[in-house]
C-alpha cells in the first residue's frame, strides 16, 4: 500500500578503514583470512533461491599460492542457464509489483550487513581468490559495494520523483517500468563491487537477473549471493550460474525474453555480444538494453611545469595498484624531456621499495595476476620489449609462476609513441612511457589521441591554469573519466560516475542515476479530468 511519500536516508560514502598495525580491524581481518584458508568450500549455483549442484567440481586456488585449495564450485551448462532464466521469469511479476521502497530496503539492509558483519568475509574472500592486498580489497569489496547499494537507492528515489508538468484540467504522470523479461549480467574478476552492482542496479529497478560471474571471482561471488539472501532478496530475483561464457551466451542471447545485458569485461567479448544480439534482434519481445564497460588504455600526460614527485607517485599508484588489473589503470604516460630525469629518479627509487608477495603479508604492495592466461599474455609483451631496439626496461621485467603468477612492476621507456605497449591493453603491471620534447606538446597530444581505440580514463599534470584548461578541451573525447593532477584511477560512487566512450563502452556511468535509467522503460500517463463532448475546435467558426 502506498500511503506516504518515502525518502531514502541521505547516502554517505563508506569510510575506508586503514588496517594499521595493532588496529582491531587488522586483527579481525587476519583471523578471517586464517579461517577461510583453513577450510575448503563447496560452492553451488543459486537458482530460484535454491542450491544447485552438478557434481562437475572445479577447484579454486589463490593466484599467489597455487598449491593451496580454497574450495570447489559446481560447474553448470545450458541446462542450468535455462533453469536460471525460468526462475527469473517466474519471480518477475511479484518483484516488479513490489513497492519501490521495499526493493530499496533490501539493498539498504545489504549495505549495513556489508559494512558490519560481512565486511571481513567479503574482503578476505576477495583477497584470497583475486589476490588483492588489504587496501585494494577494502576500497572495492567493502566500501564501493556499500556505496553502490546506498547511492543507488537514493538515485532510485530521484528517478521516480522526476515528474512532468500538467496543464489546467490535466494530470500528467510518469512511471518507470522494469524491462519485460530478464537481464543477463556478465561480471569480471577484478572488482567485487562491480560484480554486485551489475546485478543489483537492474534488480533495484524491479528487474530480474541471470548472473554469470567470472570463473576467477566465484569465491567472492558466493559471499555476494549470501549477502543478497540474508538482506531479504526474494528467490529468483538474482540467479547465479557457473557456466562457460559461450554456453551461457548461446542460451541467453537466443531467448525471446532477453531484456538487457549488463557487462564488464573485454572489448572483443562485448562487441561479439552486441553483434549476436543484433543477429537475433527479430526474436526478442523488445529491444534489449545493452550496457557495457570494457577496456582501457589509460594515460597520464604531464606538462613541463608539473611537479615531478606528484607525477611519479601517480604513475606508481595508477599503474601498479592491484597489479594494473583495472580498466582505469595508468598504462601509458607522456612526460616532457625537461621533467623526465626527476620523474625517472623518484619512480625507479620508489619501485625498489615495493614489496611483492602474498596478500596475507600486509606489507606487500603488489600481489599476483589473476591466472596463467593473463600471466602468459603480459610476460610475452615484457619479453618482446627486452628484444626491441626502441624499448628499454628501466624497472622490473622479472616474473615467475613457480609459486604464483607473479610479475614485477615493469616500466618500459619507448622512442615511438605508437609502440605496441602504448596502444594495446595489457591489463597487468606494465607502464610504458614516451618522453617527448617540451616544444612538441601538440604532436604528443595527437599521438595520445590516435594511438589507442579506448577512451576510458586519463590524467593530466600541470600548474598553469591556462594550460590545464587547454588540455581539458583538447583531450575532451579521450576519456570518460578525466583527472587533473591526480592518477586516473579510484572513481568514487556519488563523486565520479564511472564509464568511458569509444571502444571502452557505452558510458552509462555506474554510480549515478544515469545507469539506473537504462533498466527502466518509461510510461507517460495523461489523465483528463473533464473530457470534451464536442469535436468542433474554435478555428472552425465562420
Amino acid at each position: 500500500m502506498a500511503n506516504a511519500f518515502f525518502k531514502i536516508p541521505t547516502p554517505k560514502n563508506e569510510p575506508v578503514k586503514a588496517y594499521r598495525k595493532g588496529s582491531p580491524e587488522r586483527a579481525s581481518l587476519k583471523a578471517e583470512l586464517a579461517r577461510l584458508k583453513g577450510q575448503e568450500l563447496e560452492i553451488p549455483m543459486i537458482i530460484g533461491g535454491k542450491e544447485v549442484r552438478t557434481g562437475n567440481l572445479v577447484s579454486i586456488h589463490p593466484p599467489h599460492e597455487l598449491k593451496h585449495t580454497l574450495g570447489h564450485y559446481h560447474k553448470g551448462g545450458a541446462k542450468e542457464v535455462n533453469m536460471a532464466i525460468d526462475a527469473a521469469l517466474a519471480a518477475r511479476s511479484s518483484w516488479e509489483n513490489t513497492p519501490w521502497q521495499e526493493r530499496a530496503a533490501v539493498f539498504l539492509r545489504a549495505a549495513e550487513l556489508l559494512a558490519g558483519p560481512y565486511r571481513d568475509r567479503m574482503n578476505a574472500a576477495t583477497m584470497l581468490a583475486q589476490s588483492k592486498n588489504v587496501f585494494q580489497a577494502e576500497i572495492d569489496a567493502a566500501c564501493e559495494m556499500v556505496d553502490f547499494f546506498r547511492f543507488n537507492a537514493a538515485y532510485l528515489e530521484q528517478v521516480y520523483s522526476d515528474q512532468p508538468n500538467s496543464a489546467a484540467g490535466i494530470w500528467n504522470r510518469l512511471e518507470h517500468r522494469p524491462l519485460e523479461g530478464f537481464v543477463f549480467a556478465v561480471t569480471p574478476f577484478n572488482f567485487t563491487s562491480i560484480c554486485a552492482n551489475l546485478c543489483a542496479a537492474p534488480a533495484q529497478m524491479g528487474n530480474v537477473v541471470v548472473w554469470k560471474p567470472s570463473d576467477t571471482q566465484i569465491y567472492s561471488a558466493k559471499v555476494i549471493m549470501d549477502l543478497f539472501m540474508e538482506a531479504g532478496l526474494p528467490a529468483g530475483v538474482v540467479n547465479m550460474v557457473f557456466a562457460d561464457g559461450p554456453v551461457a551466451g548461446e542460451v541467453c542471447f537466443k531467448h525471446p525474453e532477453l531484456s538487457g545485458l549488463h557487462f564488464t569485461g573485454s572489448t572483443k567479448t562485448f562487441q561479439y555480444m552486441w553483434k549476436t544480439i543484433g543477429e537475433n534482434i527479430h526474436n526478442y519481445r523488445s529491444y534489449p538494453r545493452i550496457v557495457g564497460e570494457t577496456g582501457g588504455k589509460d594515460y597520464v600526460l604531464a606538462y613541463k611545469d608539473a611537479k615531478a614527485d606528484q607525477v611519479a607517485t601517480a604513475l606508481l599508484r595508477g599503474a601498479f595498484e592491484y597489479q594494473g588489473q583495472k580498466c582505469s589503470a595508468a598504462s601509458r604516460a607522456y612526460i616532457p624531456q625537461s621533467l623526465w630525469p626527476a620523474v625517472e629518479e623518484k619512480l625507479v627509487a620508489d619501485l625498489k621499495t615495493v614489496k611483492m608477495g602474498t596478500v596475507e603479508d600486509f606489507s606487500n604492495f603488489v600481489n599476483a595476476v589473476i591466472d596463467e592466461r593473463a600471466y602468459d599474455k603480459i610476460t610475452a609483451y615484457i619479453e618482446q620489449a627486452k628484444k626491441d631496439e626502441g624499448a628499454e626496461i628501466i624497472a622490473g621485467g622479472n616474473h615467475s609462476k613457480e609459486e604464483g603468477y607473479f610479475i614485477e612492476p615493469t616500466v618500459i621507456v619507448v622512442k615511438d609513441p605508437h609502440y605496441v605497449t602504448m596502444k594495446e591493453e595489457l591489463f597487468g603491471p606494465v607502464m610504458t612511457i614516451f618522453v617527448y620534447e617540451d616544444e612538441e606538446l601538440d604532436a604528443t597530444i595527437e599521438a595520445l589521441d590516435t594511438a589507442s581505440p579506448y577512451a576510458l580514463t586519463g590524467a593530466i599534470f600541470a600548474t598553469d591554469r591556462l594550460v590545464i584548461n587547454e588540455l581539458i578541451e583538447k583531450l575532451r573525447h579521450t576519456a570518460g573519466n578525466f583527472y587533473v593532477n591526480d592518477k586516473p584511477t579510484g572513481a568514487v560512487v556519488g563523486q565520479q560516475p564511472f564509464g568511458g566512450g569509444r571502444a571502452s563502452g557505452t558510458n552509462d556511468k555506474a554510480g549515478s542515476y544515469l545507469n539506473l535509467l537504462r533498466w527502466v522503460s518509461p510510461r507517460t500517463i495523461k489523465e483528463t479530468f473533464v473530457s470534451p463532448t464536442d469535436y468542433r475546435y474554435p478555428f472552425l467558426e465562420e
